[in-house]
């Protein structure tokens, strides 16, 4: 089961329906929506642990969520956690673009997607947490399992996302040559 499949399938219709309608959007639309917006978080926790200290930054920000429960959780604070996960991520202007993108696959107001972004990227994070402690998981082995992730996505789906991290870090370079510069990695 992939990461994006264990949240939707942890959010059930129930949540689903509460997204759908955040979105103003039937849910099937949403259902792709949220595998966009877990599939931009996760390749953006991909592109930031493809550098040695964001993985080790990652791994370590992952021992915070091994016992979150973001499913379950109060708003606010599921908000106010999802924030600054993505600043991490994807920084301030970055969840921004991604949102205005998002908004037009999903053709719902981009004010919406700002809600949204924030209140998946705890759910990624505890999701990956109890991954990465299941399996006794080094950075490395987090950065490969996302990179995996990454390429779980629905096909119909991959060129979107890419675009996407593409306007937020720049097109991906060779992994010893990056010298663009990264939203922040330190958890």
């Amino acid at each position: 089961m992939t990461l994006t499949d264990e949240i939707l399938d942890r959010l059930g219709d129930p949540g689903l329906e509460q997204f759908a309608g955040m979105l103003g959007t039937c849910t099937a639309t949403t259902r792709t929506v949220l595998q966009v917006v877990t599939g931009t978080i996760v390749g953006g926790m991909a592109r930031n642990a493809d550098d040695p200290d964001g993985a080790e930054a990652l791994r370590g920000a992952l021992e915070d969520h091994v016992d979150a429960d973001p499913f379950n959780g109060d708003i606010a604070s599921l908000t106010r956690d999802g924030q600054s996960i993505l600043g991490h991520v994807l920084g301030a202007q970055g969840t921004e673009q991604a949102a205005a993108e998002l908004s037009r696959l999903a053709g719902a107001d981009p004010a919406a997607l700002m809600k949204i972004l924030p209140l998946v990227a705890p759910m990624v994070m505890s999701v990956l947490a109890c991954r990465a402690a299941e399996h006794d998981m080094e950075a490395r082995d987090v950065a490969d399992a996302l990179h995996r992730e990454q390429a779980a996505l629905p096909l119909r789906l991959t060129d979107f996302v890419e675009a996407l991290l593409d306007g937020v870090y720049g097109p991906p370079a060779p992994l010893r040559a990056r010298t663009r510069p990264r939203p922040q990695v330190d958890w």
